[in-house]
């Protein structure tokens, strides 16, 4: 490790003081803060400047990368700009300061909030009902799938034993799955990257509850057939989740509910633009259609004459998923960001997010090899098979873009892709930020012919060098231990 940075309380010395808080007169102290929880010893707070407090801070800051930094291209993950009006709203005294026990009649404004927020996903979904309390995508997978297990009890008598996923699924759908109880079929894809039809056939029966299936898939492709494969599923009585992760292709475009799907998860942060990657709490609300509403987690909001008021008396949910009613501070950021879009902006979104995409696609289709080479969705596969050839695998070409001040794609995912390197440029990111990029990445596929020992050692600028992941996973050392 390079330019290992102190902690503050290393930094501290004694006397040396930042901002002095005028001292409260022990008269009043007595007064106001009863006896048992008022500190008899001062707290060990580090003891120094605001220079060195500021100076400290802003260098941690820099030390790893985020989108306010530079390029995120991470790969099924939407790392796009966080606008940060957004962060403002959701700080503001009525919203920050709320209470989750407050009483619902002096909290009219939060509940607002979360009604219309409802309101707007069913829009963008087509669904007919939604909890807004899971804390993230995977939690919204296992709460579907719960009311899946749920849905077949109350109307077959049990909850069927297999979900079958595709072989290019996201890692959370099978872990989904067990935690559910069910067991994992897993559909091997066509070589077109799509759902293979005859596949989905030959695993079909009436002991499967459901099918998980991203659209667009994570080879960034639509899959054009999907009513054809949801009305499969639904022919033996199985029922179809849509693991939104890749909803960002698909606002204001087509809707989960219109394509017949029974359920799917919306990642607020990663499509609605809430803090991802390090910037805060996720939120995975689930919508559904109304077959099953009766087992959304409780409680759900309901609204009648103009008052919101929370819908405790469910004997059907399968009960609560999450403390309170979610990640509210999430809730306010999504819906800042969609009443700022509105509509046309929502759509002009999914395209400029698929333009950029092809753009990538296009642009280094030369050098390296596109796994699936047709227009994509959101995010183009690549493989880095020709470099690798050359003597620089996937991961030696990631390690090198941090040089460069560029987040590396996601690699090695799918799996159904040989040397994968996963682009999802978002729609934040302008003509400019993306040729510098494309540059970038031509110029580093010269350094392999040029210095391919470049690339194996990378990186080269960062505080960290490169790790020993597999010793690091195997000899666990997070304790530190101060100079």
């Amino acid at each position: 490790m390079q330019s290992e940075s102190q902690l503050i309380f290393e930094l501290s010395r004694p006397g040396r003081v930042g901002y002095d808080v005028p001292s409260t007169p022990r008269e009043i102290l007595a007064a106001q803060v009863p006896d048992l929880p008022r500190r008899k010893v001062p707290p060990k707070l580090p003891e120094v400047s605001e220079n060195l407090v500021v100076r400290h801070y802003t260098n941690l800051s820099t030390r790893n990368h985020h989108i306010d930094k530079d390029f995120y291209p991470l790969g099924s993950c939407t790392m796009k700009y966080n606008p940060k009006i957004n962060d403002e709203l959701a700080g503001i005294p009525g919203f920050g300061g709320l209470h989750p026990f407050q009483m619902t009649n002096t909290a009219q404004g939060a509940l607002e909030v979360l009604q219309r927020l409802s309101d707007a996903l069913l829009e963008v979904t087509g669904m007919d009902a939604i909890t807004l309390q899971p804390a993230a995508g995977a939690q919204g997978e296992l709460t579907a799938l719960l009311m899946f297990r749920a849905y077949h009890q109350k109307h077959g008598g049990r909850p069927r034993r297999r979900v079958i996923i595709p072989d290019s699924a996201h890692g959370t759908n099978p872990a989904s799955i067990v935690i559910a109880g069910y067991e994992v079929t897993e559909l091997k894809s066509g070589a077109d990257g799509l759902t293979d039809i005859q596949a989905l056939k030959s695993a079909l029966s009436d002991d499967v509850a459901a099918l998980m299936i991203t659209n667009p898939n994570t080879v960034g492709l639509f899959e054009s057939r999907i009513a054809e494969i949801i009305e499969l599923v639904h022919s033996v009585g199985g029922l179809v989740y849509m693991d939104g992760a890749n909803l960002n292709a698909m606002l204001g475009v087509s809707r989960p509910g219109d394509m017949g799907f029974d359920a799917c998860h919306i990642n607020l942060h990663k499509t609605f633009s809430t803090p991802h990657g390090g910037g805060g709490p996720g939120s995975g609300p689930v919508a559904v259609k109304s077959s099953l509403a009766p087992f959304l987690p409780s409680p759900v909001i309901n609204t009648r004459d103009g008052v919101h008021w929370w819908d405790w008396n469910r004997p059907d949910s399968i009960g609560h998923v999450h403390s309170f009613y979610g990640n509210f501070g999430m809730h306010v950021r999504a819906l800042a960001y969609v009443l700022s879009m509105g509509g046309d902006g929502l759509r002009a979104i999914s395209e400029n997010a698929i333009i950029n995409a092809n753009y990538l696609r296009v642009k280094l289709s030369g050098t390296y090899e596109v796994a699936y080479d047709r227009p994509c969705t959101h995010e183009v596969i690549l493989s880095g098979d020709r470099q690798k050839a050359r003597g620089a695998k996937t991961l030696d070409i990631a390690k090198r873009l941090l040089d460069y001040g560029y987040h590396p794609p996601t690699v090695y995912f799918p799996l159904i892709v040989h040397e994968a390197l996963m682009l999802e440029p978002t729609e934040s990111e302008s003509r400019e930020t993306l040729d510098e990029f494309i540059q970038v990445m031509l110029e580093i596929d010269r350094e392999i012919t040029r210095d391919p020992e470049l690339l194996k050692s990378a990186p080269h600028t960062t505080p960290v060098r490169r790790l020993d992941e597999a010793g690091a996973a195997r000899n666990l050392d997070i304790r530190y231990t101060a100079k």
